[in-house]
């Protein structure tokens, strides 16, 4: 097992990876204790039963820089693989203000090649490589050093039998010709937005039925201070406050820190120093905030006339047409999606892109009654009227 520790040696990785028509990449990080994650270690492979494969340790390698492996991402030429590849994506975006390119999600690929939502890397090496993954080094503090060889071991295997993953999900996706299917996904996992919070709209990530005016205002500072002082001071969100703690405050609205005091959901770090003062800042901001410029709840959903007989219907057609691409349903339109078709709207992922041609367009057929559903035994047909 060969270890970069330096610059020089990811530089010479990196320039044999950009000889090959692809590379699989894999990370392991921490969050628990910041906001950010913070990368410990990667893994890459070279592609063959018997390629190069390394891991690459920044704590160890401290003064290496990362450039070698972003000039990697930024090469045309050789596909970047990945598996579940949001948060790897987000620590090199973070960190290098960089997306790999092309790219290539194996959890993406197997839910559109029919194994499921989310399927796991355990479960396609089985299905596919016919292999069992050794999983007892997988809640490792990978910010420790040194590494044991069960950990190096454990962390190359991420890689290694990526390689088989990928080549058997890239010649299915050719074969039923649907990359264009998971470009639209990718797209979304290489898109900056998927990954920035901006503090004035954190308030929209909290869950409240509440619809008043006043309150929102107040849960929209309180948001934007709890996520402007989590990235600033780079710690979870939770550890400044809780959005049970959150949604409390908004409803006792302190004035001051003997109200703050009696809340019993703050945690101790909330009633004191300088998150104290920013959550009784927030609350006054809140409830000086002007009626028109406070937060409108969205009822538009709650309002909506959904025809329960169409709904049916229209879950019928779902689950045959997902039948019949091998896909999960789910992974075409949710059950909220079709409520939505039900009553009449038609602005949702699942009336665009290759999810309109697979299911949309027949389901707004059968909502203008111009095709009928028939069963036939196991099977449901469809008849244009």
């Amino acid at each position: 097992m060969r270890t970069i520790t330096t610059t020089e040696e990811l530089a010479v990785f990196c320039a044999a990876a950009k000889n090959e028509s692809y590379v699989t990449i894999d990370t392991e990080f921490l969050r628990e204790k910041t906001y950010w994650s913070k990368l410990c270690l990667i893994q890459m492979a070279l592609p063959g039963k018997d390629g190069d494969a390394v891991l690459v340790d920044p704590i160890a390698g401290d003064t290496m820089s990362m450039e070698p492996l972003y000039d990697l991402f930024r090469h045309t030429a050789t596909v970047k693989v990945f598996h579940a590849a949001r948060q790897d994506l987000e620590i090199f975006f973070v960190e290098g203000g960089v997306f790999p390119v092309p790219m290539f999600d194996t959890q993406v690929a197997a839910m559109v090649c029919g194994f499921g939502e989310q399927v796991g890397y355990e479960t396609l090496v089985k299905k596919i490589a016919h292999e069992t993954l050794d999983k007892t080094s997988r809640f490792t503090d990978w910010s420790r050093r040194p590494l044991t060889e069960a950990q190096m071991v454990y962390a190359l295997a991420d890689v290694t039998h990526l390689r088989v993953v990928y080549e058997h999900l890239a010649a299915q996706i050719v074969k039923t010709d649907r990359q264009k299917w998971v470009e639209e996904e990718l797209a979304v996992l290489s898109d900056p937005a998927t990954y920035t919070v901006t503090p004035d709209e954190a308030w929209l990530r909290i869950k409240t039925r509440t619809t008043s005016g006043r309150f929102l205002a107040v849960v929209k500072e309180l948001a934007r201070f709890r996520e402007d002082y989590a990235q600033k001071n780079n710690v979870p969100r939770s550890r400044v406050m809780k959005d049970d703690a959150l949604l409390e405050v908004a409803s006792t609205r302190p004035a001051n820190a003997e109200d703050l005091g009696r809340s019993r959901l703050l945690l101790r770090e909330g009633r004191k120093g300088d998150i104290a003062d920013g959550i009784l800042l927030a609350v006054k901001a809140g409830m000086d905030m002007r009626a028109e410029d406070m937060p409108k709840p969205d009822l538009s959903r709650d309002q909506l006339q959904v025809n329960p007989a169409l709904a049916d219907l229209l879950r019928v057609l779902l689950k045959a047409k997902a039948e019949e691409l091998g896909v999960a349903s789910k992974l075409i339109a949710s059950a909220s999606d079709l409520d939505s078709i039900a009553a009449g709207l038609r602005d949702m992922d699942a009336l665009q892109g290759w999810r309109l041609e697979a299911f949309g367009e027949d389901a707004l057929r059968l909502c203008r009654g111009e095709i009928a559903l028939t069963a036939k035994g196991n099977d449901v047909k469809v008849i244009r009227l």
